[in-house]
């Protein structure tokens, strides 16, 4: 840690981890003077019989409830503006998201717009937020955004295309309820997106010029718990172990990019996202090996670091042998849990990438964050790359 180090880190959400602990949600409401629920739910999970799972605690403790399950896998700012008008109608006065990340960011933006003048729209940014929100608690049933535990809630801005984020501490949530066994019926492709997602979270951040000494625990011990059972997961959803691992290291990620921020993985994602609805996840797991490998000389000792961490032998070998088998780590784990290996694979055109690598320097915080300052050159070297693909050695 470099003596003229300075770092603030703000973590306010109660954490409530374990199998069954969905049974506590009730009590949670109560404990945070809520009296009736506002459910945003992700439609998959009503689809599949869980909401059942997510209301019998309510119904038991007869707190009234109404269910919004209007959520886009790439959310745009209307449903957030929709559901403001309809927890206000109904009189909710507490937010509770389950799902992925779309439906907590879902979440999180309407409990501040029930307290906050305006649309959603007015507050994409940084310290637009002025007022708390009503209180709100965060369920996921996948492990990989951590969006129970950050300050961020992401839109897609209707009227330009565009991807961006609301970010503030009053969007921290009050309250998190992990149970894994909202996560055994995730299906095997949801599980390695959404994990590899987790663990660019953690990577990122581990990376990050903003990391710090809390940071980069939570990120290391992610990391090792991802990259450890994330196979395993993905081979056998049922693995109750492996889920709750990853729970916790979605948890964990969480909580570093809150402190430390993430890099250009998700500049990059934010555009395939906006222009071409490629799922976050599935976009930061193609991007994360390509990125890695233009970051390598911003900061080898860390990347050779996290290439032991993801299991590979660096005995004997130089600082750059080292770190390049990050990429190959990167690579081969991708490769287990069969996630695509170039962009061309999910149909993006290739003529998109100079527009995409524009509107990716756009995301500033990121590329800030970054451990190698990109040009515009570099961003769509990198996009071609990842869109052609190439063999590690």
């Amino acid at each position: 840690m470099a003596a003229s180090q300075t770092f603030t880190v703000t973590q306010p959400t109660q954490i409530q981890f374990g199998a069954g602990a969905i049974s506590n949600l009730a009590q949670t409401v109560k404990d945070f003077k809520g009296s009736n629920v506002f459910l945003v739910i992700d439609p998959g999970l009503v689809k599949a019989g869980l909401i059942k799972t997510i209301t019998a605690p309510l119904k038991k403790a007869k707190i009234p409830f109404t269910v919004y399950d209007k959520i886009d896998p790439e959310p745009g700012l209307k449903l957030a503006d929709r559901g403001k008008t309809l927890a206000k109608k109904a009189g909710c006065d507490c937010v509770v998201g389950v799902g992925g990340g779309s439906a907590m960011d879902v979440a999180k933006a309407i409990a501040i717009l029930l307290t906050n003048n305006g649309k959603a729209e007015k507050y994409l940014g940084l310290g637009l937020i002025k007022k708390p929100g009503v209180p709100k608690i965060m369920v996921p049933t996948s492990s990989g955004t951590g969006a129970e535990v950050t300050f961020t809630a992401v839109f897609i801005n209707e009227k330009t295309g565009s991807k961006g984020g609301m970010n503030g501490d009053p969007l921290y949530p009050d309250a998190a309820i992990l149970d894994p066994e909202l996560t055994l019926s995730l299906p095997p492709h949801v599980t390695a997106f959404t994990g590899i997602d987790a663990l660019t979270h953690a990577l990122e951040a581990y990376t990050s010029t903003q990391a710090h000494p809390i940071s980069e625990m939570y990120s290391l011990e992610a990391i090792e718990l991802i990259a450890k059972n994330l196979p395993q997961a993905y081979a056998n959803g049922n693995n109750i172990e492996a889920r709750s691992a990853m729970l916790m290291g979605s948890l964990l990620g969480g909580k570093a990019l809150a402190t430390a921020g993430v890099g250009l993985v998700h500049a990059m994602a934010y555009p395939m996202g906006g222009m071409f609805g490629i799922p976050h996840g599935l976009a930061n797991a193609v991007l994360l090996p390509y990125v890695v490998e233009y970051n390598l000389i911003g900061n080898m000792e860390k990347f050779a670091v996290l290439a032991q961490i993801l299991g590979q032998n660096i005995d004997d070998l130089t600082l750059r042998e080292s770190a390049t088998l990050c990429v190959d780590a990167l690579f081969d784990l991708n490769d287990d849990v069969e996630i695509p290996g170039t962009l061309d694979d999910l149909d993006i055109p290739f003529d998109s990438i100079p527009e995409m690598a524009k509107i990716a320097l756009t995301v500033t915080r990121p590329v800030e964050n970054n451990p190698r300052q990109p040009s515009l050159e570099d961003v769509i070297s990198i996009y071609e790359t990842a869109f052609h693909g190439y063999i590690t050695t």
